[in-house]
């Protein structure tokens, strides 16, 4: 008589279906939406991309970019913001559900190189979901322009990550066509903001360097080096040479807008430059004490070496601007967190504290940015509409939103409200500020708006004109809270105002 034999210990437990790519894929799709729904529809989740969607409106109906409004991006990130004006909807909730898809689908790639570097499923899941989850923690939960970019630029990290093992078999071929593409990558991404240009530079040299080890022949090597330069210049050269074949005027306004203007800045106090530093080193340091654990302890992967050059690379180009705002470091997440994967594949615990940490930023952010300020901010475009007269109101501080939602024509081509409101922009707009408010002011707008607190200190002397115009023309009528300010509106005396609602 046969005794049956006792089942096998059960495995380690296993997850057959989410560990596939579309199981990770719907995953951190899921959580990219519970990160950013909050901000869905939000007309002023942050001052930078209102005015994007502002621009890409105003482009859509004939207004000429840097001559009709200014800005210093590149022509891309508005042409970008202008497709999003093409579908349903005033624009916000457009742009923040393809930032979210975009942050998802870049997190999917951080996943899928972690996979590829021999990482466990849950350390790449990991890895996904802190880049998805240090975006807002950085203003990046609705629609900054690394939201979009990053993700070209981590697809070009993936290309440039495979190339140890192109480079073992020798595949020649494959590391150019690689090349290629990475590169063009790049050269997109400059074109929605000139920074990637540092990082393009580093997938440029890793695929020489792979390329040479590779073997391949001199000839080789040349074609492949111009051929690649040439796919990350193309979309800048494409948009050199269009305003080149447009009016004289029109390129010179592009031109400095996009290479002179940022020369001409004023910097910031030192006090404050370190205060930015602090507060943005503080929120990545969980992922940094991870990255620099993994790269003590962790295994001598050839592709971790490439993400942590890829890391140095994007903190020069951090570095370059040297203003410091926190979503200047939005493109550091993605390297940051693929670095720190290895760790969370040796420690669940550093999974669990980092989320947990994460977590908590997460919710203080929450508390103090609070999305029904959208709500104001809308009720004060619909007395704006109801008292402008088919003239012209002046946002000089505050929200360029309130143009777009009011439907409002725009009495200067410097709509962004720091270029004319704040001293860091005094003498680096190509332009008399003092003189462009004089004028915008002899026009007698019939509403003005502009905050009681600025967010950087004032131009005082276009402040100073603002001042005595509020006090002798203007009453206020409106106030609503903005970040810890109040964001005021003031209609001239001579318009009656309908009743608030």
């Amino acid at each position: 008589m046969t005794t049956a034999r006792p089942a096998p210990p059960p495995g380690p437990r296993t997850w057959p279906i989410l560990d596939r790519p579309m199981g990770a894929a719907l995953l951190l799709l899921a959580f990219a939406v519970l990160t950013r729904m909050r901000d869905f529809g939000n007309p002023v989740a942050h001052v930078d991309e209102q005015y994007y969607l502002l621009v890409g409106d105003r482009l859509l109906h004939g207004a000429r970019l840097y001559i009709d409004l200014w800005d210093r991006k590149p022509p891309g990130l508005f042409l970008l913001f202008a497709g999003f004006r093409l579908l349903p909807g005033d624009g916000f909730l457009a742009y923040q559900l393809v930032g979210t898809a975009c942050t998802a689908a870049t997190g999917w790639l951080i996943w899928f190189a972690a996979r590829r570097m021999g990482l466990g499923f849950p350390a790449g899941l990991a890895a996904g979901g802190a880049y998805i989850l240090w975006l807002p923690l950085l203003s990046g939960g609705s629609g900054q322009s690394p939201v979009f970019y990053n993700l070209a630029m981590t697809a070009a990290a993936v290309l440039t990550l495979e190339l140890p093992r192109r480079a073992a078999e020798r595949a020649v071929g494959a590391i150019v066509l690689s090349g290629l593409a990475a590169c063009l990558l790049a050269g997109i991404a400059i074109q929605i903001k000139y920074t990637p240009l540092v990082e393009g530079a580093f997938f440029g040299l890793a695929h020489l360097w792979y390329l040479w080890r590779a073997r391949a022949r001199i000839g080789v090597v040349l074609i492949a080096v111009l051929g690649w330069m040439a796919m990350g210049l193309l979309p800048t050269v494409a948009v050199v040479a269009w305003f080149w074949a447009s009016a004289p005027a029109t390129f010179d306004a592009f031109w400095f807008a996009n290479f002179t203007s940022i020369t001409l800045r004023r910097g910031y106090p030192a006090a404050k430059i370190v205060g930015r530093l602090a507060g943005i080193g503080g929120q990545l340091l969980p992922l940094i004490a991870c990255a620099v654990y993994a790269g003590i302890k962790g295994p001598r992967h050839e592709g971790l070496v490439l993400t942590r050059i890829w890391l140095g690379f994007a903190l020069v180009a951090f570095a370059m601007i040297g203003a410091f705002f926190d979503h200047y470091a939005l493109p550091l997440v993605a390297p940051l967190a693929l670095a720190a994967a290895p760790a969370f594949a040796m420690r669940w615990r550093a999974v669990v504290a980092v989320f947990v940490i994460g977590a908590g930023l997460f919710v203080f952010h929450a508390a103090t940015n609070a999305p029904s300020e959208g709500q104001g901010i809308r009720r004060m475009a619909r007395v704006m509409a109801a008292v402008d007269g088919d003239e012209c109101p002046y946002v000089f501080a505050g929200d360029s939103s309130l143009y777009h939602l009011s439907g409002d024509c725009i009495p200067t081509p410097y709509a962004f409200p720091s270029s004319l409101a704040y001293e860091a922009e005094r003498g680096a707009i190509g332009i008399d500020e003092a003189a462009e408010v004089a004028r915008i002011l002899a026009r007698r707008p019939p509403a003005i708006v502009t905050l009681d607190d600025p967010f950087s200190p004032w131009n005082a002397a276009t402040q100073a004109q603002m001042v005595t115009a509020l006090a002798r023309d203007y009453r206020l009528v409106l106030a609503v809270p903005r970040e810890g300010r109040r964001e005021l509106l003031y209609v001239r005396r001579d318009r009656p105002v309908p009743p608030l609602r």
